[in-house]
């Protein structure tokens, strides 16, 4: 495995961060995943977009133009064999005497970009679905920065396992939804699918977009608006999205079935819709 650690490419066993890197003492720092497909990273400007904005956030200047970016990610596609990958990029506010404050002057930043392989859901989840929990959202306000500190949603992950379940639906102020632990959320109710808006309580999904634009292509109702923790329990349908699972059906929410316990037909719609997409423009 072939990585990237500020301006150089070596095998991840030869890379070395300083133990005062502020990544490391205090979580100071943004990450963004892209997934590649057919070695093209899948809407590179988007993401790029989304790191700016979790950049902006925490008050770094960027590292890279997008150009730049773009040399050093289709580099990094180029080093590591499989056809499909997911890119992981990190960079923290770098290396300084451990004091919160911002160093002055600043510092160089920390740059590390991985590459892993891009694997599929397995079967048996995209036939069954999967098994979901809800839990309190208990994270910051700024949800919207993808920020390296995700130490609430490792511990929200693992109440979900845990509990025997794939993943943990949160819950803000035991009233609306937000989002998953690692994912985006949608509910089906009577044919319309719901999902919460944008704003600072969850981070803004890229395949998210893509089954919103999906839906509104193909005549799939939608309201974008807040969900009630009501509205999930009562829900014919639910689903999970992310750039690694894709789109799959939860079928258990709670220990209790979600509709008739089984995907529905409007995931099987998505689905099918999304590996066309996939097909016809992410490998193309």
């Amino acid at each position: 495995m072939t990585i990237y650690l500020n301006g150089d490419y070596m095998p991840i066993e030869e890379a070395r961060v300083p133990v005062l890197d502020r990544g490391f003492i205090f979580g100071d720092g943004v990450y963004e995943v892209i997934p590649v497909y057919s070695r093209r990273a899948f809407r590179l400007t988007e993401h790029l977009k989304r790191l700016q904005h979790s950049l902006d956030g925490i008050k770094l200047k960027n590292p890279h133009s997008e150009s730049e970016w773009g040399l050093i990610l289709n580099e990094i596609i180029k080093r590591n064999s499989p056809e499909d990958q997911y890119l992981y990029l990190h960079i923290t506010r770098g290396v300084a005497k451990r004091d919160h404050a911002f160093p002055v002057p600043p510092v160089a930043p920390t740059v590390f970009v991985l590459s892993n392989p891009l694997t599929t859901p397995p079967a048996d989840q995209l036939q069954n679905g999967i098994r979901c929990i809800t839990v309190a959202d208990n994270r910051w306000l700024r949800c919207d920065i993808k920020a390296i500190a995700l130490l609430p949603n490792v511990l929200l992950r693992q109440a979900a396992v845990e509990a025997g379940c794939a993943e943990a639906i949160l819950i803000r102020d035991d009233t609306f939804l937000t989002e998953g632990a690692a994912s985006n959320i949608f509910a089906v109710k009577n044919g319309t699918l719901l999902t919460p808006p944008k704003d600072n309580l969850m981070l803004p999904g890229i395949t998210y977009d893509v089954i919103l634009e999906l839906a509104a292509a193909n005549g799939i109702p939608f309201e974008v608006r807040k969900v009630m923790k009501s509205e999930l329990s009562g829900a014919n349908e639910l689903l999970l999205t992310s750039s690694t699972k894709e789109v799959l059906a939860i079928t258990s929410l709670d220990g209790k079935p979600v509709g008739n316990g089984k995907p529905g037909p409007v995931f099987a719609r998505l689905h099918q819709l999304y590996q066309t997409f996939k097909q016809d423009v992410m490998r193309k």
